[in-house]
């Protein structure tokens, strides 16, 4: 699991004010990966593609009107298509 500073710092967010939804979101990821990957959070946890399908994943989330937003779903697409390579 990712911790707190880990995600404020890949958001690039000081403070704690939005903790709450950060929490909220990084515990949505490893259900969001397995139903898109197969691959249970467990087995999430043992690789580092999975911790970077969670950073774009946040940084999507969290700021869902971003000018990239397009972009970045291409790349997390992607990345859970690979992922998905692991449970094969």
């Amino acid at each position: 699991m990712i911790t707190i500073n880990k995600a404020r710092e890949w958001l690039r967010i000081d403070g704690t004010e939005n903790d709450m939804i950060i929490e909220g979101l990084l515990a949505a990821v490893p259900a969001y990966i397995e139903t898109a990957t197969g691959l249970k959070p467990e087995a999430q946890r043992l690789l580092p593609l999975a911790e970077v399908v969670t950073k774009f994943l946040l940084l999507l989330w969290y700021n869902p009107d971003g000018t990239d937003t397009e972009k970045l779903q291409k790349v997390i697409d992607g990345l859970l298509k690979s992922l998905s390579r692991v449970t094969a």
